[in-house]
Parts: structure tokens; sequence; C-alpha cells
């Protein structure tokens, strides 16, 4: 058992939390913008709730983050009442926020001057991976800081692997998003087609989905986008903000987006009509409402 904090209460971060409190046993403070949702979430776990990121983060052994992007990551770790001015040397500060790796290397070398260990630890499995705790989690660091802060992370991960030095997790964490853009874009496409070729869908996905063509978001979203149903997910938002975040870093290394310079536009149409909180499997919404 750790002296742990955690940082941002989200559709991620608060049930993250309560796997750390019931699964991992560990003593719990936790951190939210909106302070009633740390009150609630203390009044359904137990542990402690703080006003400030420095206020949480003191005298823990861990702190754990889940914000939205770059600079609200900045505005809970940084300054006066960011996490770091309230941790201890010796301490880590693990980052579950999807952002740049510019910014994961920057609180990195920061962390480093202060005698904090930093690891960027962005996830996978959405929602419905942070409530049944069965996250993936890739990360970024030293890789003894990692060994130590591995047993809280395992706590809500089904797999957790350390791919490399800091920023590693972040660069992870873009494949990841790059490949879901373009099978997502594809299943679209294969599913409306197949609609407008008058088959039972139902059938179809069942009998490809068992050979080269299955995928996750097959089996979990194939029927419920030929029905038309996106109130729930990961958000054409968050993923728009991830591939903006890809398509930047690319520019960076040189490598060539196009297939997903061309989703992110689609899913920027998919906002236009008013999904901007659908699921990202919403891109059928385009291609069967023309």
């Amino acid at each position: 058992m750790a002296k742990v904090a955690f940082i941002g209460l989200g559709v991620m971060g608060y049930p993250m939390a309560g796997h750390l409190k019931t699964k991992g046993g560990h003593d719990v403070t936790v951190y939210n913008r909106t302070f009633a949702k740390a009150a609630k979430w203390v009044e359904e776990f137990g542990g402690t709730a703080k006003k400030t990121p420095r206020e949480a983060a003191e005298g823990a052994d861990i702190v754990l983050c889940c914000v939205g992007n770059d600079n609200d990551l900045r505005g809970v770790i940084l300054g006066e009442d960011g996490a770091f001015a309230g941790m201890k040397a010796g301490s880590i500060l693990v980052d579950h926020t999807t952002a740049s790796a510019d910014v994961a290397r920057e609180l990195y070398a920061i962390g480093k001057e202060q005698k904090i260990g930093f690891i960027d630890a962005p996830v996978s499995g959405g929602q419905a991976g942070a409530e049944n705790g069965v996250l993936t989690v890739m990360c970024g660091g030293d890789e003894d800081v990692y060994a130590k802060a591995e047993g809280a992370i395992n706590s809500f991960a089904r797999s957790c692997l350390l791919m490399g030095e800091s920023g590693a997790g972040q660069l992870t964490k873009m494949v990841n998003q790059i490949c879901i853009g373009g099978l997502l874009q594809g299943l679209s496409e294969a599913m409306n087609f197949g609609s407008k070729a008058g088959l039972d869908m139902e059938r179809v996905i069942n009998v490809i989905s068992k050979g080269a063509a299955g995928s996750w978001q097959m089996e979990n979203r194939g029927k419920t986008m030929v029905d038309g149903k996106f109130d729930f997910g990961f958000a054409v938002d968050w993923m728009r903000k991830d591939l903006g975040i890809c398509l930047a870093e690319a520019k960076n290394n040189g490598a060539r987006l196009p297939v997903t310079a061309l989703v992110d536009q689609f899913y920027a149409q998919v906002q236009g009509r008013g999904g901007n909180r659908w699921d990202t499997s919403s891109l059928i919404h385009l291609l069967a409402n023309d």
C-alpha cells in the first residue's frame, strides 16, 4: 500500500482513482477542478479530497494525473498550486493524459531538477476499460522510476509496458490513435456498403469478425454503427484533439499521414453536424446520411 494522489476525476480518472482504492488498497487523496466531484468520489470510495493539486500531492509517494490536454496538464502540475510544488524528493508523478511528447519531456526535465520522477503513461480502452480496470497503459520514462510506479498503475490496467525514454508513451498512444482512425473509416465504409447492398449486417458482422477483417471495433461498434447509435464511448472532440497531436508530431519527424489527415477532416464534418460528443464510430453518419 502506498500513499497516492489522483488529479482529474473525469470519465476516465474517476474510476481509475476508485480502483487505486478498492483493488490496490492504497491511501488515496483526490483533486478535481470542480470540488463537488471530488467530494462525491470520497463519499463513494473513502479517502480524502483537497482543493488544490499541491495539497493533494503533499506527502504522496505517487501522484497520478488524467486531465484534458497539454495546457491543462501544465496547469495542475506547475506553479504555486501545482502538484510539483507539493511533492517530496523521490516521489513520482504518473501522467495518464493523452498529450504531446513535448510536454512529457518538458515535465520530465522539470521533475528531474526537483528530484521527482515523471512517467508519461497514456491509456487505451476508453471509459469501459477504466470502469472495468482493464486499460492498456503505454509508458515513457526511466526504468527505475517505472518499476516503482508499475504496481499502482496495475490497479486499473490489464497491460502496462515501458516503451522507452520520456515521451515514448505518448508517441505509442499516437500510433494507437492513427490505427483506430483509419480502421474506423474503413469499417464505416464497409458497414455502409453492406447496408446499401441489402445484406443482413448482423449476420455479416458475425461471419467476417471471425476472419482477417475482424477487430475490436467491429466486434464492439459494428452493429451500433449500422443502427446509428453513437451516444457512448470515446467522443469525437477527444479524437480530434488526439489526431491533432499526431499530425503535429508527424510534421516534426517527417512521417506522412495522408489517411489520418483525411479522417481528421471527416471528424470535423461530424462536429459540424453536432456530433462533438458522439462516439468515434460516428464516421458512418457522413456516409449513411448524405
